[in-house]
């Protein structure tokens, strides 16, 4: 299994919770905070990877990398963050929900 493959797998399950989170809260979270915490993620991935792999931190093996790369980050580093950035706030978001539907249900029950 190549890197890229691992990645579209963790992926593809981040985007199925974030989905199923959503649906479950019947609310989304917020796009523009989405957007620009996707964009500091990135950035900052980019940034200390370049600098872990520069050090001799940790390397790849060449072979199953998919070639891509963003200093010296391969691509398939950015997989990750991004699925943190889906899975989250979904999460975050349907904890909430779940919540204040809790909080007015006890409200009900204190005015019955």
């Amino acid at each position: 299994m190549t890197y890229l493959q691992l990645s579209a797998v963790f992926l593809a399950v981040a985007v199925l919770a974030a989905v199923a989170l959503g649906v479950a809260a019947r609310r989304t979270p917020h796009l523009g905070a989405l957007a620009l915490t996707t964009l500091a993620l990135l950035v900052l991935t980019a940034v200390f990877d370049t600098v872990m792999i520069a050090t001799g931190l940790f390397h790849y093996a060449p072979g199953p990398l998919a070639g891509l790369h963003i200093g010296l980050a391969p691509i398939e580093d950015f997989a990750y963050p991004l699925a943190g950035v889906l899975l989250l706030p979904a999460l975050w978001t349907a904890l909430r929900g779940r919540r204040s539907r809790t909080r007015a249900a006890a409200r009900t029950e204190e005015q019955a």
